[in-house]
């Protein structure tokens, strides 16, 4: 049983440092709610949710009261949607019941709208996507997700198509707010079971019928560390992370085993990623920067992320009895105060993100391009970074939004945690003929190892 004490060093962090954990996130298993009435279904999956999380939000509440660690939002995942609505001609009453029961539970975001269809979709696959725009722009709390590729099944380019057809049509339904739907949609490969974080958290079908997970952050305190070793070699850069990445990850383990135990829900997983915010000090691209890179983007800041990445799993592993989910560095253009001025003065470009995104946690994420981008472009983006994460055997997604009425070197606004993104070039040549083809690109040599 982890001790109070053994994360008295952390206090320093919490207070000083933005030190936080970003969520705790429950995933309840919807299995049981399953039946052929959509109205039927939609009260049963929105009683099982009220039911299960009713007293999240408070056990959070105290354990941040109680030890002095801030829990930025509280979170459900739930089985992917489209796996229970295969007996219905609507999944959009339970996209209403999902938001229902947030808004009951009184937690942050809810996650779990979303398709597995990496080798192919049934018919309940393909409504769940279609009705992606509008089950997003009328609800508020509710997120999504499609796994298009896997390194076993490879790329399904059918919902790829129709993944970049749903984020464009989800834009112009929210164009008021500058297409904010599209920040609660993310596209994946290699999607990940127990991910604790938004928009993409969702909870597996492998897993169990409810489990808590706890996602931490900190990028603000390796940043502090780092100023401790200014000039000193890469060897002493990466032991440096490797501490840190520890104390930070056992202030997890802390607060997901006391959530666990009140709650009387297994524990599931610490995910110990650093997820940066807009504030100042909180920045993933200012600890590359401190590493020698003047600003982010620019040449060695693949090789300065690598290193981070590495060195957080290192760290962080050994300081939990379950360590999950994505791990690792989030770059993030929107969340991250860095990546923001990085973008706005041209030193980071979506060729570059799409190069870093082979070495960190996810890939493309927050990322605003002109609003007239086609969806065949935001496609191909999609492939792009799907047939990195396919060949690659790790997780890789997109999360753009074509900002309606917004050209290059506009910004968009959301607020809060989304932050504001300034709008980046796409390449003016079309992908129309290639997204066009349909069908699957096959998995590589690599994903036969049985």
């Amino acid at each position: 049983m982890i001790q109070t004490s053994q994360i008295l060093e952390t206090l320093r962090m919490i207070d000083q440092e933005k030190l936080d954990v970003r969520t705790i996130t429950m995933g309840i298993s919807l299995f049981n709610c399953v039946c052929d009435d959509t109205k039927r279904l939609a009260s049963r999956v929105y009683s099982r949710i009220a039911r299960q999380a009713e007293n999240l939000v408070k056990v959070g509440q105290e354990i941040e009261r109680e030890f002095g660690v801030p829990i930025v939002n509280k979170r459900i995942s739930v089985t992917p949607i489209s796996l229970i609505t295969g007996a219905v001609d609507d999944p959009l009453p339970v996209a209403l019941a999902l938001d229902k029961a947030a808004h009951e539970t009184g937690v942050d975001f809810i996650g779990g709208y979303s398709a597995l269809v990496q080798k192919g979709m049934t018919e309940a696959d393909k409504r769940l996507i279609e009705s992606i725009p509008q089950a997003l722009s009328e609800t508020e709390l509710m997120c999504s997700s499609v796994n298009v590729a896997s390194t076993k099944a490879g790329i399904d380019m059918d919902a790829v198509r129709l993944c970049g057809e749903a984020i464009k049509q989800l834009a112009q339904r929210t164009k008021d707010q500058d297409g904010l739907g599209c920040a609660k949609l993310v596209i994946f490969s290699n999607a990940v079971e127990d991910n604790p974080f938004m928009a993409g958290a969702f909870h597996g079908p492998g897993e169990g019928d409810c489990a808590v997970s706890v996602g931490v952050s900190g990028p603000g305190v390796v940043k502090r560390a780092l100023e401790t070793v200014r000039g000193a070699s890469f060897d002493v850069v990466a032991e440096t992370i490797k501490k840190t990445a520890f104390r930070i990850t056992r202030v997890g383990q802390l607060v997901a085993m006391e959530a666990s135990e009140r709650l009387g829900v297994p524990f599931g997983i610490v995910d110990l990623s650093l997820a940066p915010t807009p504030a100042i000090g909180d920045s993933v691209a200012h600890i590359l920067e401190e590493m020698g890179i003047e600003r982010c983007g620019t040449h060695g800041s693949t090789a300065a992320l690598a290193l981070l990445n590495d060195a957080v799993k290192k760290g962080g592993v050994m300081a939990s009895s379950h360590v999950g989910g994505l791990s690792g560095a989030f770059i993030p253009v929107s969340e991250d105060i860095g990546m923001i001025e990085a973008a706005a003065c041209g030193a980071l470009t979506l060729d570059k993100l799409e190069a870093m995104t082979c070495v960190c946690s996810v890939g493309l994420d927050m990322i605003a391009v002109p609003g007239d981008t086609s969806a065949a472009t935001i496609s191909a983006i999609i492939a792009d970074e799907a047939a990195i994460g396919m060949i690659n055997t790790k997780t890789t997604a997109v999360r753009v939004i074509p900002a309606p009425g917004k050209q290059v070197g506009d910004f968009v606004e959301f607020g809060g945690l989304l932050g504001r993104a300034p709008v980046i070039p796409v390449h003016p040549f079309s992908s129309e003929a290639f997204i066009a083809r349909g069908g699957r690109i096959p998995a590589p040599l690599n994903s036969l190892k049985n």
